[in-house]
């Protein structure tokens, strides 16, 4: 019999690194979900169905609305915590931030003009609130993407974790209880289930029992059963309510 040599195996070296604390990345997951259904129900609008356009527009606005306070929020924390420590690393964004306002502006007067539209020009102007939409969507996802980037490489760079987290603790104690329920309904069910479990597990111990229920409750109806299965399972060390 011919025995093959077996050559030992070698370890090359690894350095893990653990992730770095990212206040952007919860957020703009659920920004991005309610731009892409929002974009999509705004497609296929029917514009002659009175109830469907009240429906959709509807939703155009709060969409809208959510993102002014993601950008106020930034405006209000994140660009001064950047300029603080590093003058100058966020005068693009904060430029990229004064479009974007003239574009909600801009679209909220598109979706007006839906609104008041007689039967037979209003396709028209849904067709032009669609187009507008679009690249209002297009813009902020490429403006989101630098914000993950380079945004973050200036915040890691300035700042511990710890002090990352406090600035976040500040924008979440700033937002009235409407609006963060407004985020999480978005931001939930966008996460996967590790970062699911890891928002509302922090819900659970530092946040007041009836406010952490309130959460669940919002959040359950845009869960599937397996992901609220999952959730459950995290949580289990400390019950809650079914």
């Amino acid at each position: 019999m011919i025995q093959t040599a077996v050559r030992p195996q070698t370890k090359a070296a690894v350095t893990v690194t653990a992730p770095r604390h990212d206040i952007y990345a919860g957020v703009h997951k659920g920004l991005r979900s309610f731009m892409a259904e929002t974009l999509v129900a705004a497609g296929r609008m029917d514009a002659h169905d009175t109830a469907e356009v009240i429906g959709t527009l509807a939703q155009i606005r709060e969409l809208l609305a959510l993102c002014r306070a993601h950008l106020h929020a930034e405006d209000q924390f994140l660009h001064p915590a950047m300029e603080g420590r590093r003058p100058g690393s966020a005068r693009q964004t904060a430029k990229e931030h004064e479009d974007h306002v003239l574009a909600i502006d801009a679209l909220e007067t598109d979706a007006l003009a839906v609104e008041r539209a007689q039967p037979g020009s209003r396709a028209e102007a849904a067709r032009r609130l669609y187009r507008h939409l679009a690249v209002f969507v297009a813009e902020n996802l490429e403006h989101m993407q630098v914000e993950e980037t380079a945004n973050n490489a200036v915040l890691w760079a300035a700042y511990t974790d710890e002090e990352l987290a406090e600035i976040q603790h500040a924008i979440v104690a700033s937002l009235p209880p409407e609006k963060m329920g407004a985020f999480m309904r978005w931001m939930v069910p966008a996460m996967s289930s590790a970062e699911r479990a890891g928002l509302l597990g922090g819900i659970q111990l530092g946040a007041p029992r009836e406010v952490f229920e309130r959460v669940l409750a919002t959040v359950r109806p845009h869960l599937t059963d397996r992901e609220w299965a999952k959730l459950m399972a995290a949580l289990a060390p400390m019950p809650v309510s079914a």
